[in-house]
């Protein structure tokens, strides 16, 4: 018997003794010839103790048969408690389970997948809710009341102290700003028409990912609206996981991370087992009648047969 090992306290003699006992049953759970050497005792309490064999089943490296033996008070009898098969120290194991959405990284996605987003996904919010609208009968903005102020002690002829800056929307800068005025050149009409072919056969509703999206861009969460004559057919992509992000994409583009994708992708295929538990082996307990060797009936069995 190999060396004993202990947990917490020393193994009971007569239970550290019964290694054939464990052994027995070990061989009886598993199939034969997969149980190896014994590779050591635990204590697991007053009278009970666990027995280690070596497993030599393919595709269980490194794990142990455990037998786990005891007995009673002043008894000289071992029983059998369980017989378990255990991973060792080193034994193969498969990676710890990570949930399809911490796996994912920008750039795995392709045509015809599918990335549902939670309803309390903090990358998105409800669209307009009127919260941060005025009502019809309140007061104008801070803002606006500091420039009525200031416009109005200018025309009474005195100077503010500190002259607020006019909004910038809806003002005349802002507008220019717009209308290309303070720029020596803008784009064409044909600078406009090549740049959205360009876009639109890159992110556009004739790529093979927005063949298979389940929607297009244009109701999706994660597009930035753009700016000028474009923004009305185009925007800009916020998904990091689509493969737009940070791109001018179509509205009536789109790909499997749609904000509003609900349908849950279908799980991989998991790979072969490299032991198949399922199959049943034949074991035949009688030569086949195609082997040549048939057993010789005697005398009585052809009475028995002549009287059924």
């Amino acid at each position: 018997m190999s060396a004993a090992t202990t947990r917490s306290r020393t193994p009971d003699r007569l239970c550290a003794e019964a290694v054939d006992l464990a052994r027995s049953a070990a061989e009886e759970a598993a199939a034969p010839g997969v149980v190896g050497e014994h590779a050591g005792v635990v204590s697991e309490g007053d009278r009970v103790v666990t027995h280690f064999f070596e497993c030599k089943e393919l595709g269980y490296r490194g794990w142990r048969w455990a037998v786990t033996v005891a007995r009673a008070s002043r008894a000289k009898v071992v029983t059998l408690d369980e017989v378990v098969l255990l991973p060792g120290p080193d034994a193969l194991l498969a990676p710890e389970w990570v949930p399809w959405s911490e796996r994912l990284r920008p750039g795995d996605m392709g045509p015809g997948d599918l990335l549902p987003t939670d309803a309390d996904d903090l990358r998105l919010e409800p669209g307009y809710t009127g919260v941060d609208e005025p009502g019809p009968d309140s007061p104008v903005s801070d803002e606006m009341a500091e420039l009525v102020e200031a416009e109005d002690a200018e025309v009474a002829g005195g100077t503010p102290a500190n002259l607020p800056i006019a909004p910038s929307r809806g003002s005349i800068a802002a507008l220019a700003d717009e209308l290309g005025l303070r720029r020596a050149r803008v784009l064409s009409r044909y600078g406009l028409h090549i740049a959205a072919d360009r876009w639109e056969e890159a992110f556009g509703a004739k790529t093979p990912m927005a063949q298979a999206a389940p929607a297009t861009c244009v109701s999706c969460g994660f597009l930035t609206p753009i700016g000028g004559s474009l923004g009305q057919a185009f925007g800009v992509c916020a998904n990091e996981f689509s493969p737009a992000d940070g791109h001018v994409v179509s509205l009536t583009y789109g790909c499997g991370g749609h904000s509003e994708a609900a349908v849950m992708p279908k799980p991989p295929r998991p790979a072969p087992p490299v032991v198949d538990e399922t199959r049943v082996d034949p074991f035949p307990l009688r030569p086949s009648p195609d082997s040549g060797s048939v057993p010789a009936t005697t005398d009585e069995d052809s009475a028995e047969l002549g009287h059924s």
